[in-house]
């Protein structure tokens, strides 16, 4: 017969309480910490999750559900994220949607059904019917990097908006005037809150209005603009998207690129081209310090906080799991007040850009 929570206590003289917060998570005593973890492994102690589950009604496992696994932008907040969780005690269950909508519903049944105790999701543009039951089951759900529409829903969100707007701005105080910009797809919230940075900035400026009047006005939900061509988040599509652009706009003297895949193709592309950077074209790209320092020139980038991401979110949860234990009335009907955790983004200067003014 295996040991037991009492056989602990008797080989560590600590009270059962104590045992049982630590192996739920729950912040002990150092020393106490020391003592329980030195019996466990004497004693071959194993938690019985499964009983454990059925007496607590908890699982002590978060799902993930994110759009792309191989998008490096996601996998650095999930590890960060991870990285928290497992810190109190709890495992993930992450599921890669591939940006597909059915798919990412397929999910969120497959993981309410293996009774996560909440759930962490980066949505591809579906409605909020695929968290709604989580909600209604009193599992607590944070969304990260985009909103839902329609949805009322914990959040944590980056300034894309305002990471656009400023990465223009960047070019427009170098002089530049016909400005380009790679964009996403139009179901999804950074996208769309991008390119409405990107002609904020642009609108803005009485020189650019000048400029490109014609192009910008009464357009804001449209993309049948010269200026702007959907990279649709991809490698393949960045580079379609640059090819495109720099056929049309022969004028153009800087891109703004705002993603990180995109980014990939659209210096692929640029390469290809046999355009010189910033000779001929200056360039804002987005995310990955790594690959901005490996490019030559090394290029001028937005930033996201990812690790900070990832650590809000799980913290946001975590919060939401104890208040949940702190409520005796389980069943209640309340409206809860949800939060939305704003993130700045920041600005990597390289040598991609050109002063031409």
């Amino acid at each position: 017969m295996g040991a037991t929570m009492k056989d602990i206590a008797r080989e560590t003289g600590l009270g059962l309480a104590t045992i049982s917060s630590y192996l739920n998570g729950g912040n002990v005593r150092e020393k106490n910490r020391i003592k329980i973890e030195e019996a466990i492994e004497k004693l071959h102690f194993e938690v019985n999750e499964v009983a454990r589950g059925l007496k607590t009604n908890r699982t002590k496992t978060i799902g993930i559900i994110l759009p792309e696994l191989n998008n490096i932008f996601f996998s650095e907040i999930i590890t960060a994220a991870e990285d928290l969780l497992r810190s109190h005690g709890y495992a993930t269950m992450i599921c890669d949607c591939r940006s597909d909508v059915k798919r990412e519903e397929e999910a969120a049944e497959f993981l309410l059904h293996r009774r996560v105790d909440g759930l962490i999701m980066m949505p591809s543009g579906a409605e909020k019917k695929v968290f709604d039951r989580f909600r209604k089951s009193g599992r607590p759900v944070v969304l990260i990097d985009r909103r839902m529409e329609n949805g009322d829903c914990d959040c944590v969100l980056v300034d894309n908006e305002g990471a656009a707007q400023n990465a223009v701005k960047q070019l427009m105080k170098k002089g530049h005037k016909k400005i380009g910009m790679i964009t996403g797809p139009d179901n999804v919230y950074t996208a769309r809150e991008r390119q409405r940075g990107y002609k904020l900035a642009l609108q803005e400026s009485s020189k650019a209005q000048s400029e490109q009047q014609s192009d910008l006005k009464d357009k804001t939900d449209r993309k049948d603009t010269k200026l702007l061509a959907d990279g649709n988040y991809t490698i393949a599509g960045g580079a379609k998207a640059m090819r495109k652009l720099y056929e049309d706009n022969p004028d153009m003297t800087a891109v703004f690129i705002s993603n990180y895949e995109m980014t990939v193709g659209a210096m692929m592309e640029i390469n290809d081209l046999g355009i010189k950077v910033p000779k001929q074209l200056s360039v804002i790209g987005f995310d990955n310090v790594d690959f901005a320092r490996a490019v030559v020139p090394r290029l001028s980038i937005v930033t996201q906080p990812t690790e900070e991401i990832g650590q809000a979110a799980a913290n946001l949860l975590l919060s939401r799991l104890e208040d949940k234990d702190e409520t005796s009335d389980k069943t209640s009907d309340k409206t809860e007040t949800t939060e939305t955790i704003w993130l700045k983004t920041g600005f990597v200067e390289g040598e991609s850009v050109a002063d031409i003014s």
